[in-house]
């Protein structure tokens, strides 16, 4: 048996073992520990095995990972969800459709503070949906909104996701990090009028909310503008090159547990409580990375990732017909398994791909987390749907049945990012 098909072949188990509900890490783990043993014997083995583990954690970009996580884990406790979407309804409530409409636009925010799109979605759904509910707006939009929204936590900086593919791929995280805010952007007004759209064509989906005066706006914009600052210090070191991405992040994490205490938060429990969480998420990324690194090493053995290169040059494809493929292939992938475990388990191979077909590596990441976008809210295994039917107690049949117009502003915005790629490379190009 050749090497690309028994890397195939792995590649296939470890899908198989990760729908079986083994945890990915081990999924990955023991399928490259044992290919890899096949392949080149058990002395090649320990020599990876003592390897990896030390390669996949030291390096001192990963630092990012657990205090941008430590910061969104602040942010959540410190409510500054409430003051978000308190700021952006008092604004835009008024509208058919506003409190939807602000759902979103304060799922954007806390998305640039938290960095995680199931915590976003999760604790904007326990602020937004009691509000739309009183006001008589359909479980089918607000709960959508609210899982739509809560994906661009993926995209608006600081993001996991961006600092996982640059991790992999050897690319700058902080470029890829300014680079999603425009894209941030898009979609976040891409949703927006998704909702303008249904509501337009039903208006028994939303009705309007009472209108705030500008004593009610100029309140509501005093509790929210150390949110906003802590954004611009967190964002606006990056970009203007006052912070690396790691000072960046160790910023925005003590600037989290400064507002916390401001607010009058901070308590021995709660901070048990975050720093807990903090750890448990980043020992679980840390070891989803290290049998990562063992699979990665396991696909390069085999010469599948050359394999696969060569079989696509074969084909003839144009290089667009080959990222056509690559973004559906993503999204049947996003709507059957965990985000994070599909960038790392395809990330190596597909970036070897993309980068022979002469795409533009920031491009290209921005194109990734945008389908990892739709994969979030896409049946059957979509996180962000399960966390709404949960928070908001309802079937999710009725979520699934709010989603497809925001599915569909997002197979938009990849349209215009193909046609209009410098809205994801111009800002980084620009950084000092």
């Amino acid at each position: 048996m050749q090497g690309p098909t028994i890397g195939l072949l792995g590649f296939a188990l470890c899908i198989l073992l990760m729908f079986l509900r083994v945890p990915v890490a081990i999924s990955m783990g023991v399928t490259g520990a044992i290919g890899f043993w096949l392949t080149n014997g058990w002395d090649s083995l320990a020599f990876i095995l003592g390897k990896t583990p030390f390669d996949a954690v030291f390096p001192y970009d990963l630092s990012v990972v657990p205090l941008f996580i430590m910061m969104g884990v602040f942010a959540a406790y410190a409510g500054l969800s409430k003051s978000l979407y308190d700021f952006v309804s008092a604004f835009v409530g008024q509208l058919r459709g506003g409190l939807a409409i602000a759902t979103i636009g304060a799922c954007a925010i806390f998305g640039a503070v938290c960095g995680s799109a199931l915590a976003t979605a999760a604790t904007m759904g326990r602020v937004a949906m009691p509000e739309m509910r009183r006001l008589g707006y359909k479980d089918s939009l607000s709960s959508a909104a609210v899982a739509a929204g809560g994906t661009l936590g993926v995209m608006i900086p600081p993001s996991i996701m961006f600092a996982l593919y640059g991790l992999m791929t050897e690319q700058s995280i902080g470029k890829l990090f300014i680079s999603g805010i425009l894209p941030g952007i898009l979609g976040t007004f891409l949703y927006m009028a998704a909702v303008w759209i249904v509501t337009a064509r039903d208006p028994s989906l939303a009705p309007p909310a009472p209108r705030k005066n500008w004593a009610e706006r100029w309140q509501s914009t005093r509790e929210v503008w150390r949110v906003l600052l802590l954004f611009g210090v967190v964002l606006g070191g990056m970009y203007f090159g006052w912070f690396t991405p790691t000072e960046a992040a160790s910023v925005g994490a003590a600037g989290a547990m400064l507002l916390a205490w401001l607010g009058g938060h901070i308590n021995r429990k709660m901070l048990k409580n975050c720093m807990v969480e903090t750890t448990t998420t980043s020992a679980m990324i840390y070891m989803i990375l290290i049998g990562a690194g063992v699979f990665n090493f396991f696909l390069d053995a085999t010469g599948l990732n050359d394999a696969l290169i060569q079989y696509v040059k074969d084909l003839g494809w144009n290089r667009w017909g080959v990222m056509f493929a690559l973004m559906v292939m993503y999204i049947i992938l996003g709507a059957l398994m965990d985000e994070i475990s599909m960038i790392l388990l395809t990330v190596v191979p597909v970036f070897k791909l993309v980068t022979a077909l002469d795409f533009d590596p920031i491009w290209f990441g921005v194109m990734l987390v945008t389908v990892c976008e739709i994969g979030l809210i896409v049946p059957p295994v979509g996180m962000n749907l399960f966390v709404i039917q949960g928070v908001a107690g309802i079937p999710l049949s009725t979520v699934v049945r709010g989603i497809v117009p925001f599915v569909m502003a997002d197979c938009l915005r990849l349209l215009i990012l193909c046609y209009l790629p410098w809205l994801a490379t111009w800002l980084p190009s620009h950084m000092n």
